[in-house]
């Protein structure tokens, strides 16, 4: 006695003593079936706690002693859970032949097939999709802890392969409810393209762009980026197939369609963070009416200090020769060269900056004036911090204006301010006496 025929005899061993004990065959075959599909129930729960009791925790247990992380992402993806329940499906395919043996009507009939092997089929598909999806987020998951892939949108590329696999699973549970092939299937969606393209419309842009972003190189996770249109000003956490998360420095969260990266314009300071500085650009505004030609005594003053001296010295020295060469009359300071205390300033800062132990002395150092405002006239910083972390770019920037600002007083020059309410209260007004 083979394999099969034995089963059937087991099958039908209470139907077989029921009969012989001279029960009614109809409701011998009914008590027999409702056993059988007792037995087969109990079965499946039963080789189902045995495989998450044994199987499922063994390999957690062996998940743990190896050195590789992608096995522990396997069971956080569930991919051992899935694939224990094809045991239990294939009993269920195997025993229902057995199980409803003497009724082939709900096994053939167009109707009741539609509830056992259909939904059997079914079932099979949607396993095999979740099996897949497990290794498809175990895969993401272990990708993102590798440093060669932390800033590549692998959340993209993940959503578009699950996509595809749904697509392709939702194909065969259709063609197995109609009877047709998937190929005939998959041509008749054809004529349905065009309401494909208006559903799937931010999914397949949100594609295009995630992989224009990818090759391109134009945004990665981690990197800094303003986008003003959607009040965006932060780093990038994580970049998917429809938005990408940034988070703002005040620690909110703003979400941006993933194909405005490539349809808008953004600021990227990943250039900035790779470069060998961070840019200082600020400007002072002086009051044009305290710029003036220095005197012999005012130089004298001048000399004192440190970081100008000898430049004050040197300066004099030369624009003397050139008053005493050209035969300038200095009693009147207008003729002739003379210096400034703008452009001792100007040159201290100058100084300040390069002696400063926080710029970059191999990017620019400029100390320029702009053109003159209704506010004053700009006195402009540009150079660049070596620490480019934002408080401590902050920091320094601070500290060189805080000593700027403090220093101008020294050199006779006013900054310009905007009249305050006080300024005002203390304004005396002289009124002309009234004529008569």
């Amino acid at each position: 006695m083979d394999l099969s025929q034995e089963v059937s005899y087991l099958t039908n061993l209470v139907e077989n003593v029921l009969i012989s004990q001279g029960v009614y065959t109809t409701v011998a075959i009914y008590i027999n079936l409702l056993i059988n599909i007792s037995i087969l129930l109990v079965l499946v729960f039963l080789i189902k706690y045995l495989i998450r009791r044994f199987v499922v925790e063994s390999f957690k247990v062996f998940t743990d002693k190896t050195v590789t992380t992608f096995d522990d992402f396997l069971i956080q993806s569930n991919f051992p859970k899935y694939v224990g329940e094809i045991i239990p499906l294939l009993l269920v395919y195997y025993m229902l032949p057995y199980v409803f043996a003497d009724f082939p009507a709900l096994l053939e009939g167009s109707f009741f097939s539609f509830n056992f092997y259909i939904l059997l089929n079914i079932y099979a598909v949607i396993l095999c999709v979740w099996i897949a999806r497990s290794l498809i987020r175990t895969s993401r998951n272990y990708l993102k802890t590798q440093e060669e892939y932390s800033d590549k949108p692998i959340e993209s590329y993940s959503q578009v392969v699950l996509i595809i696999l749904w697509v392709i699973g939702f194909m065969f549970i259709f063609a197995e409810i109609t009877g047709e092939s998937v190929i005939s299937f998959a041509l008749s969606l054809g004529a349905a393209s065009a309401i494909l393209l208006l559903v799937f419309k931010d999914t397949i842009l949100g594609f295009v762009a995630s992989i224009q972003v990818s090759v391109n190189d134009i945004v990665r996770i981690g990197d800094w980026i303003t986008f003003s249109r959607y009040g965006a000003d932060g780093n990038v956490t994580e970049i998917n197939l429809a938005t990408v998360r940034v988070q703002n420095w005040d620690n909110t969260f703003t979400t941006i369609p993933t194909y405005s990266l490539i349809s808008d314009s953004f600021q990227n300071w990943r250039g900035m963070q790779e470069s060998p500085g961070r840019r200082i650009r600020r400007a002072i505004y002086i009051k044009q009416n305290s710029v003036r030609f220095l005197t012999a005594e005012e130089i004298k003053e001048y000399k004192k200090i440190k970081l100008i001296s000898e430049y004050v010295e040197n300066r004099q020295i030369e624009i003397d020769k050139y008053n005493e060469k050209n035969g300038f009359d200095k009693s009147l300071l207008l003729n002739g060269r003379n210096q400034t205390n703008l452009g001792i300033f100007r040159k201290y800062a100058d100084t300040y900056l390069h002696e400063h132990s926080a710029i970059n002395k191999d990017l620019y150092i400029i100390v320029r004036q702009l053109a003159p405002t209704p506010q004053g006239l700009p006195i402009e910083i540009l150079c660049f911090s070596k620490d480019k972390r934002w408080e401590n770019f902050e920091y320094i920037t601070s500290d060189i204006f805080d000593h700027l600002i403090a220093a101008i007083p020294f050199f006779n020059l006013k900054l310009f301010e905007s009249p305050s309410g006080d300024d005002l209260q203390n304004l005396k007004i002289v009124i002309p006496p009234k004529v008569l």
